[in-house]
């Protein structure tokens, strides 16, 4: 019998190549699982009018963690779609399932590691080790937003005396994204970052935000990472205003280890340390939760590329060993990354960001063949 139940969702686009030749390795590594496809993205939004139907979800709560590869976000060119499904009563505004999924199964932790490895010569500087924690479920992203304002969020708003400033602006002109926050949000995500630093013994741990302007939200967040950081006194706290980060890792990223940050701050800086790492095609993440993970490359769906078996696939690659790891098979895991990094220091593989030929199967196959 199969010890586990791993679900895989391609999604759209170049998802569909990426994870083709992920489970290519996966099926090298002779993983004991059951894989269990399911539907999720665009495609089902148009015939269904959900992007991430309820079979779907059934699916994955029968399954032990999920393989992710890219959804799109919203073609221009399918809005008439969008529109006449919407006209239809078929469903509500297009909105991310992976963003629903996260919520759904309250996978408040967005773990990105971002490593350099000797060889790629897309490495900003060698020797890079970081870890992003981004809260996952809060934040700027917790979907709460109104365009035009409503005559009741209006009301309640003018209570505030920063909206004097607006009081000429009609509502039909107004839009609002709230940024929620939460201490039980906030304590969470900075304990599971100090809980990583102590595991893996890393020396420090950085909160980034901008509590001198998002005073409310700001403030919480910074005062909860301080109260948290009393209980490791072994680890050094840092804390970092998010566009001063932004610069410090650019100019010393090696002085930063383990970084935790808001929704909308921690996606920001995610994709900045990638680059310093090889860029998207090197960046994988977990969101994870207490009793479920989904595992995902941090890049999107590429639709120019769709079909076209050229997008670098080792990103999903890394994010089926951040499953493994998270499964607890730590050997699996080991291996995988070390034909990971066999291969990109070999430097005979390269797809197309790297300045090579190879395509997406090719790095699946080369990656296979090191294990």
């Amino acid at each position: 019998m199969p010890k586990y139940k791993i679900a895989i969702l391609p999604g759209d686009g170049v998802g569909v190549d990426v994870v083709q030749a992920a489970m290519v390795v996966l099926n090298k590594l002779e993983v004991n699982a059951e894989y269990v496809y399911g539907d999720i993205g665009w495609k089902f939004w148009c015939q269904e009018g959900d992007p991430l139907p309820a079979r779907t979800i059934k699916m994955l709560k029968e399954t032990d963690a999920c393989l992710f590869g890219a959804i799109t976000s919203k073609p221009k060119e399918d809005a008439a779609k969008e529109l006449a499904l919407s006209l239809q009563g078929k469903g509500l505004s297009y909105f991310s399932p992976i963003v629903r999924l996260r919520q759904e199964f309250d996978l408040f932790t967005n773990m990105r590691p971002c490593k350099a490895y000797p060889g790629n010569p897309l490495n900003y500087k060698d020797q890079i080790d970081l870890v992003i924690f981004r809260e996952n479920t809060e934040g700027m992203y917790a979907g709460v937003e109104w365009f035009p304002l409503p005559d009741g969020v209006r009301q309640a708003l003018n209570t505030h005396p920063k909206m004097k400033a607006f009081k000429d602006t009609p509502s039909n002109e107004i839009a609002v994204s709230t940024r929620i926050m939460t201490k039980k949000g906030c304590e969470r995500i900075v304990r599971a970052a100090f809980e990583y630093a102590r595991k893996n013994k890393r020396r420090s741990v950085t909160i980034v935000e901008k509590p001198n302007v998002l005073r409310e939200t700001g403030g919480l967040m910074l005062s909860v990472s301080r109260d948290v950081a009393k209980a490791y006194a072994d680890i050094e706290f840092k804390e970092a205003n998010i566009d001063a980060m932004c610069m410090w890792l650019v100019k010393n990223p090696h002085d930063y280890d383990v970084l935790v940050a808001e929704n909308l701050f921690g996606d920001i800086i995610s994709d900045l340390a990638a680059q310093l790492v090889g860029g998207l095609g090197f960046a994988s993440a977990g969101n994870i939760g207490d009793k479920y993970a989904v595992f995902e490359p941090t890049h999107g769906s590429a639709p120019k590329y769709t079909g076209l078996n050229k997008v670098n696939p080792i990103a999903t690659f890394m994010a089926a060993m951040l499953m493994l790891e998270w499964l607890g098979e730590k050997d699996k895991a080991r291996r995988l990354e070390a034909a990971i990094a066999a291969v990109i220091k070999d430097g005979q593989v390269r797809t197309y960001d790297m300045g090579g030929k190879s395509t997406t199967s090719d790095m699946g196959a080369a990656v296979a063949a090191k294990l």
